[in-house]
């Protein structure tokens, strides 16, 4: 059970721990109560940060539309089948409003109370990271973080470009989420982590950008391995190359590739480089940019 701190819980359920002029942190036990809520004088649309003990999937993510909120945090139950459940990471993100979800595995099922007062952040879509709001981070600081932050008026950035090594050589390692999006001053210079399959159509864009090596997704292979077919056209053109493990990293987010990213194949010039099957991406893209 929790040990909450929190104030007790109106009469519709709910309780407010945080206040920021006009804006609140709000807290439910349940994403059904957000009817109640929404239904009050106090609910505020475009101005309450909802901590809801539900699972921060689609259809709790629609649930919680109707209290217009400024930001949500839930629980991701696992992530579970499918993503399912975060999957209203997404959906918020989609229409730009920053969502989090907490770790399950040290937190009571419907209880908000427990939730923003031990919740630890576990995952985060790309507005509420842009806020500052980062795994490992207290519910209530996160909360805290979104209820003062100003609010994005422009979109993400799906480049999502970050220099992440600088290498003493000159060659870094550039995290950007797809090969497409690589930039003329990476030619012959920077070692890009991407996160789009390594299949016969990025050949074009490894030739064509010639970046100092890369580091894609195997896209969970394919058939005939089709998810890996441009690391043998880059390696006759001089380009070291490797993929990382589908299941190792997310498909899309290059700092994923980087940071999270098991090499599951590799071309023979970054073997001979010492990029090897295993190897964390951070370490395979570190040798990459040092040959």
């Amino acid at each position: 059970m929790s040990n909450s701190t929190s104030p007790a819980a109106d009469v519709v359920g709910r309780f407010i721990p945080a206040r920021s002029g006009d804006r609140k942190v709000v807290v439910l036990d349940s994403a059904t109560h957000s009817h109640r809520h929404a239904s009050t004088p106090e609910s505020a649309p475009g101005a309450d940060v909802i901590v809801n003990a539900s699972y921060a999937g689609v259809y709790c993510a629609h649930l919680l539309e109707e209290a217009k909120p400024l930001a949500t945090i839930g629980l991701d139950c696992g992530i579970g089948k499918d993503g399912a459940g975060i999957a209203g990471l997404w959906y918020f993100e989609g229409q730009g409003i920053p969502a989090a979800a907490a770790d399950i595995s040290n937190l009571e099922h419907g209880n908000g109370a427990d939730l923003y007062d031990n919740g630890v952040i576990s995952r985060v879509n790309g507005y509420a990271e842009a806020l500052g709001v980062t795994p490992g981070l207290s519910v209530a600081a996160a909360a805290k973080i979104l209820l003062d932050a100003v609010p994005r008026t422009e979109p993400l950035d799906y480049m999502n470009r970050e220099i992440v090594d600088v290498g003493d050589n000159g060659h870094h390692v550039v995290c950007t989420n797809s090969i497409a999006d690589a930039l003329p001053e990476d030619r012959d210079t920077n070692v890009l982590c991407t996160a789009g399959h390594t299949g016969r159509s990025v050949v074009e864009y490894i030739l064509g950008f010639r970046p100092y090596g890369f580091i894609c997704s195997d896209g969970a292979m394919g058939r005939d391995g089709s998810g890996i077919s441009a690391l043998e056209p880059a390696n006759a053109a001089g380009i070291a190359g490797a993929a990382v493990s589908a299941d190792s990293a997310r498909m899309g987010d290059g700092h994923s590739t980087y940071y999270d990213g098991i090499i599951s194949a590799r071309n023979e010039l970054a073997a001979a480089a010492g990029v090897a099957v295993g190897q964390p991406a951070t370490e395979a893209a570190r040798l990459l940019a040092r040959r």
